[in-house]
């Protein structure tokens, strides 16, 4: 991981049709202006011809104004027809986590959380079950409990919703939330809510994965951590990571191995998506290095 800057960055992430130009006119904009570029990372799809970049740069000294800054951008994106969202590093994002009763995955969260390496704020977090409020009460976080059957997913999401708006949320994780979250959950937020899960989909599905992929000798465990969508674990993928197993490991051993991969893949999709690395397009992503 990459160390964060030490002054106040602006940060944009933009796609649009690769043509001629786009570099030295986005360079110009901000060198005319007396910026300085920190980083500028750029990636051409040339199977799609779609260009992608991320560039950043330090607010201080810079000629324009922050608050001006997307409105003066604004022609030089429509001429190049630009999908494109500008940060800033000093602005943190407001995350809700949601857990069921699993606890390796909102532990590891918190404790980076705490440790500042995680630079996000997190005002609640939300349970479909009570299991895990002592977790929340450790670290000093509102908890909220709504409990969810197929007679009340509807009314209950659509509070978690409000509750959401309420906070200001712009993030949601799902630290192994064992819910299917419904269309308007999502529709909510696009590219917002991050999960994650154990790669032997689609070989190995139901509630004892590790026992089905155990009984059958695979030779390797993973996780994938994705941008949730109305398509059941189908999102566009942000990071994946793999360990060795063999006919040595128990069912025991394949859990924790599992569980020790998804709090990492986990907290390295939460950290790119924090620091405005991830640019989704159609139903993959660009991660910038």
């Amino acid at each position: 991981m990459q160390k964060q800057p030490a002054t106040t960055t602006a940060i944009l992430l933009m796609s649009c049709p690769d043509q001629p130009g786009i570099v030295s006119a986005i360079s110009g904009f901000i060198s005319e202006n007396s910026g300085n570029i920190l980083h500028l990372e750029q990636h051409v799809d040339s199977e799609v011809g779609a260009f992608f970049m991320r560039v950043e740069w330090e607010v201080d000294g810079f000629a324009i104004s922050r608050s001006e800054i997307k409105s003066a951008f604004a022609p030089l994106a429509e001429k190049f027809s630009m999908e494109w969202a500008l940060h800033f590093s000093d602005i943190k994002p407001r995350v809700a986590i949601f857990v069921t009763k699993d606890n390796h995955c909102i532990y590891d969260l918190l404790s980076r959380h705490e440790s500042g390496e995680l630079p996000m704020e997190v005002p609640l977090i939300i349970s479909n079950r009570m299991d895990l409020k002592p977790a929340a009460d450790r670290f000093g976080i509102p908890f909220y409990h709504f409990p969810i059957t197929k007679a009340t997913k509807a009314a209950q999401e659509a509070e978690e919703i409000a509750l959401l708006r309420e906070q200001r949320i712009d993030t949601v994780v799902l630290a192994r939330y064992m819910q299917i979250l419904s269309s308007q959950m999502v529709d909510a937020f696009p590219s917002q809510i991050i999960n994650i899960h154990h790669s032997f989909l689609p070989a190995f599905p139901g509630a004892r994965p590790y026992h089905s992929a155990h009984a059958r000798g695979v030779k390797l465990i993973g996780a994938t951590s994705h941008y949730v969508t109305e398509e059941l674990d189908e999102g566009p993928i942000i990071a994946q990571d793999v360990i060795r197993v063999s006919h040595r490991d128990s069912v025991k051993d394949f859990v924790r191995k599992g569980k020790d991969l998804e709090q990492v893949v986990l907290s390295r999709a939460v950290w790119n998506h924090l620091r405005r690395r991830v640019l989704p397009f159609r139903n993959q992503t660009v991660v910038f290095g």
